[in-house]
């Protein structure tokens, strides 16, 4: 499963880089999914950022 970040949506709280911080990281103040991890969504930590995410800029899909 795929990791989708809007980066219009995110407002860079920072929740998901510390929730996976192997998987997403902060770039010029707003998330980011780290090069290499864009596959990583079955990852139940993933899932969980994404449903945390504040502003809900996380989304998951094929």
């Amino acid at each position: 499963m795929k990791i989708f970040l809007d980066r219009e949506l995110c407002y860079g709280s920072g929740d998901c880089a510390y929730r996976v911080p192997s998987v997403f990281t902060v770039v010029d103040g707003l998330g980011a999914v780290l090069p290499g991890q864009q596959d990583t969504g079955d990852d139940p930590r993933v899932r969980e950022a994404a449903e945390k995410c504040p502003a809900q800029a996380i989304g998951l899909g094929e």
